[in-house]
């Protein structure tokens, strides 16, 4: 359950909400010698204001490839190369782009909400089993499914929190 939360906060961590953050490129792979790589590997990435990433690759023969990577990723930025370092200038959000992706965020929280109770379903499975093979007592059963359903609640609290806390920044103008 924690590592659905995890994956979740980071995964949310790439959504672009009109503010510039490096986790932006998190996902954007890069063709370098043959092989993908993340941008972050290959570069240092800088955001000097909140609508603008900067770009230093350490190698400046991976310029194009970055470029290419950012071209061909579903961000929908143009990258300016001027040689030695690209820019991307994150343009601002409209309201209608701004429900959209609240409507997306509440539609991945439910995605996540439901691994945290399949998680949940695996382990009452688990217990269950334990019980017909009388490895645990019906009152521990009991007790741990109680355990179990009280780390389920805590996990989908939790990924509400961070849902509303993404949903205000993407709301905020």
């Amino acid at each position: 359950m924690k590592k659905t939360v995890e994956a979740f906060r980071k995964e949310l961590a790439s959504v672009k909400a009109g503010r510039a953050t490096p986790a932006l490129l998190d996902r954007v792979m890069v063709d370098y010698y043959g092989q993908q790589m993340p941008v972050s590997q290959l570069a240092t990435i800088t955001a000097p204001d909140p609508r603008t990433l900067v770009i230093q690759p350490w190698d400046k023969s991976a310029l194009k490839a970055i470029e290419k990577g950012i071209l061909n990723s579903d961000l929908g930025l143009n990258p300016n190369n001027d040689g030695n370092v690209i820019r991307l200038v994150l343009p601002p959000l409209t309201e209608e782009r701004r429900r959209d992706l609240v409507k997306m965020l509440h539609k991945r929280a439910e995605e996540e909400r439901v691994a945290v109770r399949n998680v949940r379903r695996d382990a009452n499975e688990q217990l269950k089993k334990m019980e017909k093979e009388k490895k645990i007592s019906e009152d521990d059963l009991k007790r741990t499914q109680d355990e179990v359903q009280k780390l389920t609640d805590r996990y989908i609290k939790e990924v509400d929190q961070v849902l509303a806390a993404k949903e205000k920044e993407v709301l905020e103008v």
